[in-house]
């Protein structure tokens, strides 16, 4: 909530024409080192083991509502589900579903690649890694890693719709929103879509 001071109204907004040279470095420019990069950290991150015990799961209609609803906790405006059997083998790399999830993002991350500008991609790394863990406490196989077909599967998985620009468009967000990696996987789950 903005607070009223005279003239002035804190938080202030800004406009893409912001002439703030700090403001755009945080926004548009690389990090000097790339260890300063949270994103770079998070997927260098070793992925734990796979379970040895295997746990024994609801029906898949029921997991995959289980999927969703920690991904809601985790903060994630929405989470679907794609059958990756019925996609190309370069995006299903051997596994059965794809998850992916949705976060809100104030700015696109492909034209702002600088630390402000990817929050959005932090934001879903932090869901991805900690779900995909999760799938792998349950005893069964789950990879997070990024996949360029990711706004069209979501928009399979009806997250949303896919504007002329190829974008994901989503109710109450509009644009301003970036898709996680897909966290490929063997769980049984019920496909969106």
């Amino acid at each position: 909530m903005p607070v009223k001071l005279g003239p002035l109204r804190i938080p202030w907004l800004k406009s893409k024409d912001d002439d703030d040279p700090y403001w755009q470095f945080f926004l548009s420019e690389l990090p000097g080192d790339r260890r300063n990069s949270t994103i770079d950290m998070i997927r260098r991150a070793p992925e734990g083991a796979i379970n040895p015990v295997k746990a024994e799961l609801h029906s898949p209609e029921i997991t995959a509502g289980h999927i969703k609803e920690f991904a809601n906790y985790l903060l994630a405006i929405s989470c679907g589900i794609v059958d990756l059997s019925k996609q190309p083998e370069e995006i299903a790399q051997g596994y059965r579903y794809g998850i992916l999830c949705v976060v809100p993002s104030e700015v696109d991350t492909k034209t702002y690649e600088g630390v402000g500008g990817q929050a959005g991609v932090q934001r879903s790394l932090y869901v991805t890694f900690i779900i995909a863990a999760y799938i792998r406490e349950l005893g069964i196989r789950a990879t997070a890693k990024p996949e360029p077909a990711a706004e069209r599967l979501a928009a399979l998985a009806g997250l949303g719709t896919l504007n002329e620009a190829g974008r994901l468009v989503v109710p109450k967000y509009g644009t301003r929103v970036h898709v996680s990696d897909l966290i490929r996987t063997d769980i049984p789950l019920a496909a969106d879509g």
